[in-house]
């Protein structure tokens, strides 16, 4: 199994959490969308990483590569066990793919006029403070178990400070600020971490 990552890019820094907790066995290989192999790349019609290829098998979807490595790898299990909890993780998942990183992308792509990009700030900085309440009822996103959502959330967190986004301390945002501590902490997010990566984020 050999994983086509991206040493800045937090789609493949999903994978790479998914596979650290799981310590499944797989070769990381860093590259770009510019140096990776053209025939790896081909695997993707859009021709961007990540990439994961396992024997004749290539993925190039980070959403089915997660699931994928989930149920190739059962232990632990990083879906909820129950139809509706299962069904509430991937509804979440699926906010984060349509609302939270489309603003991150633009702002990493640095594109736009400076008024633009400080809307964007804005926004991600909103989008990310909803989220806040959410923690004071469970220990990870949604869920009393790490899971699936909090491999799509935290390599946002984790990459806020080097966007220019500093979440504020106060009563509503420290539950968020105390979860994204706890994620942080965890070995299987510190193994996740490319050495670009270990650089982006201020200590917590």
């Amino acid at each position: 199994m050999i994983l086509y990552s991206d040493k800045d890019d937090h789609y493949s820094h999903r994978v790479r959490i998914v596979l650290a907790e799981k310590d499944v066995a797989c070769e990381i290989k860093e590259t770009t969308n510019y140096d990776a192999p053209e025939e790896v790349l081909s695997i993707n019609p859009d021709h961007t990483l990540p990439i994961l290829v396992d024997r004749e098998l290539g993925l190039y979807s980070p959403a089915v590569m997660l699931e994928y490595l989930d149920e190739r790898f059962p232990h632990p299990p990083l879906l909820p066990v129950y139809p509706v909890n299962r069904a509430n993780c991937r509804t979440l998942m699926l906010r984060i793919d349509k609302e939270i990183s489309p603003l991150v992308d633009i702002l990493i792509a640095g594109s736009g006029t400076e008024k633009e990009i400080l809307a964007t700030k804005q926004d991600l900085l909103h989008e990310i403070i909803s989220l806040a309440p959410t923690f004071k009822e469970f220990k990870y996103f949604m869920n009393e178990e790490f899971s699936l959502c909090d491999c799509y959330l935290a390599p946002i967190l984790w990459r806020l400070p080097s966007l220019g986004i500093n979440l504020p301390l106060n009563r509503h945002t420290k539950p968020l600020l105390d979860y994204q501590k706890r994620i942080f902490d965890r070995p299987g997010f510190e193994d996740s971490l490319s050495l670009v990566e270990r650089n982006l984020s201020s200590a917590i």
